[in-house]
């Protein structure tokens, strides 16, 4: 009863006091048949809003970004993958934004590729090795020839195999550097630079005569332009900088901030290199600003934060609400969604680079004062109290709420302690499945 009243009283979009640009991340996650659509800030994994759709048309979504631009949301672009509701509406509703193509889903299909060249050669290697036991079993002169024979194929079959395998492994391992931000030398990486590489880059590709690569790099060549979008924005963020930070300090701070980034998304051994590049690249940029370094480091980091070239953020949330759909057997409502909402922008990061913050408290910039069920409890008293005086005020806005008493009903806050330990298996499934999102 308590989370059904709590439920209602809260909205599916995130409402702000003043104008706030953000740049969204959206996707689509379907309960059985029928659609969710959610919208986070990219910058804060904030969620925006989340709502029960009838259907994932383009006029479906032109009014889910209209809702957000009411409720104070000014969009500085969208990451999505291609689904065409849902860039036909953000194109109908914001005109002017910035789309930027998710590289998750456009590449998607060349490494499930080499993944599938992997298993075939595994599995040649099994042959190769089966014809040569059979070889050495043989006795007989005419069995000998015959074994040597299906050996000597199987050997053939599977040089080729792992050639095969080995080629795609290093061009997609220079594609994947090629659509990294800055080049090996610390210069943030142009249109004109990846427009050049990427074309020589698929040629090659092509060249290894794989009827499957062609197939699937086809349509990847006309997309050039939709993925070349990132570095148009980082060319803007090139010049603004070059005008504060001096040259040589501005390319040791973009290397820094590189591995920085790669940091949060390796493990083990490249977790370590990462970071010992990136402590060396920052000793250097140290040595050239003195006492600006602290100003001018985060002032890179921040600019550089903002070029956003995925959508896989939004596949984080999703992996949230994945299990409470499951757990329903797909007959979830908006009430829940609006709960589970609540629970993910006032909830505190365990790990990764925003650990120790809650999304909206890295959306607004004010740090929440209680967890996040003494926040829900506030949300449905106040929106009680109203009720029980007879006001008729609009639906009272998400935003911090602080209990200023410093006192809590314990009673009360029982059943939000008993959604705790459902949470944190959900959230530890929801890691397994996205581990590098957070």
């Amino acid at each position: 009863h308590f989370f059904h009243s709590a439920a209602q009283a809260l909205p599916s979009t995130l409402w702000m006091p003043s104008k706030s640009f953000v740049f969204y991340l959206s996707d689509e996650i379907f309960a059985l048949h029928t659609p969710i659509l959610v919208t986070i800030d990219a910058r804060s994994t904030t969620i925006l809003k989340i709502e029960l759709a009838s259907d994932r048309s383009a006029d479906t979504w032109k009014g889910h970004f209209e809702a957000l631009e009411a409720h104070h949301f000014s969009s500085l672009g969208l990451a999505s993958d291609r689904g065409l509701g849902l860039v036909a509406g953000y194109r109908a509703a914001c005109d002017m934004a910035l789309w930027v193509v998710d590289y998750f889903h456009e590449f998607r299909d060349l490494f499930e590729l080499q993944h599938q060249l992997e298993r075939k050669a595994y599995a040649a290697i099994e042959r190769e090795y089966d014809a040569a036991q059979k070889f050495d079993h043989a006795k007989s002169a005419s069995n000998l020839a015959k074994r040597l024979q299906q050996y000597e194929t199987a050997q053939h079959a599977c040089q080729q195999a792992i050639a095969l395998y080995d080629h795609l492994a290093i061009l997609l391992h220079l594609l994947r550097e090629a659509l990294h931000v800055c080049s090996p030398h610390g210069r943030l990486r142009t249109q004109e630079d990846v427009r050049t590489a990427l074309p020589l880059l698929f040629d090659m590709l092509e060249e290894l005569a794989c009827a499957a690569l062609t197939t699937t790099l086809k349509p990847i060549r006309t997309h050039i332009d939709d993925i070349v979008v990132p570095f148009q924005h980082a060319e803007t963020i090139d010049a603004e900088l070059r005008a504060v930070v001096p040259h040589d300090a501005l390319d040791f701070l973009v290397l820094a901030w590189h591995h920085n980034h790669l940091f949060y998304q390796s493990h083990a051994h490249p977790r370590r290199y990462h970071h010992r590049e990136r402590e060396f690249w920052l000793a250097c940029a140290a040595g050239l600003l003195g006492k600006e370094f602290d100003t001018l480091t985060a002032l890179v980091f921040a600019k550089l934060d903002s070029i956003v070239r995925a959508s896989s953020l939004v596949e984080m949330v999703n992996g949230l609400i994945r299990p409470y759909i499951n757990s329903c057997k797909g007959q979830i409502t908006q009430e829940a969604l609006n709960l589970i909402m609540f629970y993910h922008n006032h909830h505190r990061y365990k790990s990764g680079k925003r650990q120790g913050k809650a999304p909206i408290e890295l959306l607004t910039g004010k740090p929440l004062e209680a967890q996040w069920w003494e926040l829900l409890l506030q949300q449905v008293n106040s929106t009680q109290d109203a009720t029980d005086t007879d006001a008729s005020p609009p639906r009272p806005p998400l935003q911090l709420m602080v209990n200023n008493d410093g006192r809590t009903d314990q009673r009360a806050l029982a059943p939000c302690r008993a959604l705790v330990e459902h949470t944190g298996a959900a959230e530890q499934e929801r890691r397994q499945t996205v581990p590098h999102a957070a």
